[in-house]
């Protein structure tokens, strides 16, 4: 009665992303989450790419912020963000995206954005109202490590993950705090520099994935530069946990019209789901 009860609790304690990573494991499936930028084309269509997405084998979805100064986004991703700007998307306009998608999207909505964006919002605010629209997690590419523990107090107490980024240069000690503060998974950039379509994988990820399995059992999702369904391959085949694809499905966004891009984004992730289940 007593350990039963103990997992009730244990249970309770799981954030959206974790029950979603323990259900993947359960199922021995890897996690496959497209990412797009929130506005591209507009703010309507990507309403319709969510659903769709969803819809057609995504588990969990990296949603975008567009923003002026990218840090770590490459062209295809700079571009996207440049055109939902200019289609008047913001932080707000997104949050009421998302607030009118709730109960059709039933899996966990990972937002990206830079720091500075939430802080001209107002950080507290933003997590109320990102949490009341039903976000499940945050990712700040540009928040330092040594602030992460103030900003991930903040985010898990309206129900979110602030999940963290180890890059291939990371040093070891620091992989480890990394990984020992992430939450939902740790994020593992598979190359140096910034997003973009890759010819191949670095086998090098290979000791890395393994590194981190060794530090805790975090789930792992690889992501930059994964774009077909070979890399996909590879990664479910190193052990990774889940895999994440930006510019590959913001690329496909960019080349259709308004009245195809759905459709061919829907096609794409369903061959990424097909590789993401392929046994070996």
């Amino acid at each position: 009665m007593k350990d039963n009860k103990m997992q009730i609790i244990k249970n309770e304690s799981l954030s959206k992303v974790d029950e979603k990573f323990c259900e993947l494991k359960k199922n021995k499936k890897l996690a496959l989450m497209p990412f797009i930028m929130a506005g591209d084309p507009n703010i309507e269509i990507t309403s319709e790419i969510l659903l769709k997405l969803q819809e057609n084998g995504a588990d969990l979805i990296e949603l975008g912020i567009p923003y002026s100064d990218p840090l770590a986004d490459g062209p295809v991703i700079q571009v996207a963000a440049s055109r939902a700007l200019k289609a008047g998307t913001n932080l707000r306009r997104v949050i009421t995206l998302l607030e009118s998608l709730k109960g059709k999207l039933k899996i966990p909505i990972i937002l990206f954005s830079y720091l500075n964006p939430l802080l001209c919002f107002g950080f507290e605010q933003f997590c109320e109202m990102a949490s009341n629209a039903g976000v499940s997690g945050l990712i700040i590419p540009d928040l330092p490590l040594e602030e992460a523990n103030e900003f991930s107090k903040k985010v898990s107490d309206h129900s979110m993950d602030l999940i963290l980024l180890v890059a291939p240069t990371t040093p070891f000690e620091r992989m480890k705090k990394i990984s020992n503060n992430t939450k939902g998974f740790t994020y593992l950039v598979s190359v140096t520099g910034v997003t973009g379509e890759r010819n191949k994988m670095e086998s090098r990820l290979e000791n890395l994935i393994a590194k981190l399995k060794r530090i805790n059992s975090n789930p792992i999702a690889v992501g930059f530069g994964i774009s077909t369904p070979e890399h996909v391959n590879r990664v479910r085949e190193w052990g990774a946990d889940g895999v994440i694809i930006g510019s590959a499905f913001v690329k496909r966004i960019s080349s259709s019209s308004k009245k195809d891009v759905v459709d061919h984004v829907g096609e794409f992730c369903k061959d990424m789901r097909l590789a993401a289940d392929q046994k070996k």
